[in-house]
């Protein structure tokens, strides 16, 4: 090759044009890749949209199916309580505790009166052991969040449509009643002998 002491003109010229269309090139990869980078920003802010909207209709739908079973197992509750010697006055749907501002602090999907006693009913599609344990730390605040019925036995209980048979039975050692669908009925899971836990 030549030195540039040895280049002539149209060798530079040549050169020059050379480095022009390289620059280009390069400009037009560029317009290319930052093309393809918002396209990917386009595709990745669409995807985000549609998860947002799966996300909500599934929360509505999950909602829907709470509000099923709780709408199942409301009528069960008096006729099973009955049938063990709890007498049942009263079943609220969603009994809602607020705060002075008005803001809820608890919700409780069934809750069951009788003179003496108050049992909260968590209401799940497919109970989990999660649910459970979420369940029993509302049962210890229960009383200084429903302070009406303070005086009263509190127990627990949770329903669902299904639940594996490990969960029912660690529902059970926690001391809650557990409520699940049997075809077209509710029934009590526990064990015979079982002994509810008082909060």
């Amino acid at each position: 090759m030549a030195t540039t002491t040895e280049m002539s003109w149209d060798d530079i010229r040549a050169l020059l044009a050379q480095l022009a269309e390289q620059s280009r090139e390069t400009d037009r990869r560029m317009q290319e890749t930052d093309r393809r980078m918002q396209e990917t920003d386009r595709r990745m802010q669409e995807t985000d949209r549609v998860v947002r909207q799966v996300s909500r209709q599934l929360g509505q739908l999950g909602n829907r199916l709470g509000q099923f079973v709780q709408d199942m197992v409301e009528p069960a509750v008096v006729r099973l309580f009955q049938e063990h010697g709890i007498p049942v006055h009263r079943v609220y749907s969603n009994a809602t505790a607020r705060d002075d501002s008005g803001s809820a602090i608890m919700e409780i999907d069934l809750l069951v009166i009788n003179g003496d006693h108050a049992i909260a009913v968590e209401c799940k599609s497919r109970l989990t052991t999660d649910d459970v344990d979420q369940h029993i730390e509302r049962l210890k605040q229960f009383k200084a969040c429903f302070t009406e019925h303070a005086d009263k036995a509190l127990l627990g209980a949770v329903a669902a449509m299904g639940a594996p048979e490990e969960v029912v039975r660690y529902a059970e050692r926690q001391g809650l009643y557990v409520l699940v669908q049997a075809d077209d009925d509710v029934v009590l899971r526990n064990q015979p002998g079982f002994e509810p836990k008082r909060w």
